[in-house]
């Protein structure tokens, strides 16, 4: 498992317009397409500098094309970065202000401290 590489997704998804579209519209081929061919590349650099073993977890996989927040908060996604995508993705479905938030946090509530450990 690693939870950089979750975070990392979730980071450079929601900084990218179009790749927030493509995760709300096809979410199974971004993480597919995201994981061939940017989560060996180095965060925020702009060289040819890359690794090659960075993958998910059969487990990560499944909770990012299910959209799971609650899963990846399980896993060691870090909430924020979870919750800013998805506001990104999925406010605009909603009528009421705060409406996702709201719900996004009552998914949560059944977790008691000490949280999952979101440390990277």
């Amino acid at each position: 498992m690693s939870k950089y590489l979750l975070d990392k997704f979730l980071y450079t998804v929601d900084r990218d317009p179009e790749l927030v579209e493509r995760y709300r519209a096809d979410p199974q081929g971004l993480v597919r397409w995201w994981e061939a061919e940017r989560a060996n590349t180095v965060l925020n650099c702009h060289t040819a500098e890359a690794s090659t073993w960075l993958r998910f977890t059969p487990a990560e996989r499944a909770a990012l094309i299910a959209h799971d927040h609650v899963a990846l908060f399980q896993l060691g996604a870090h909430p924020f970065l979870t919750l800013t995508l998805f506001i990104a993705m999925f406010e605009r479905d909603n009528t009421e202000p705060l409406e996702y938030q709201k719900a996004y946090a009552a998914r949560l509530a059944h977790f008691d401290l000490p949280y999952p450990d979101i440390a990277t």
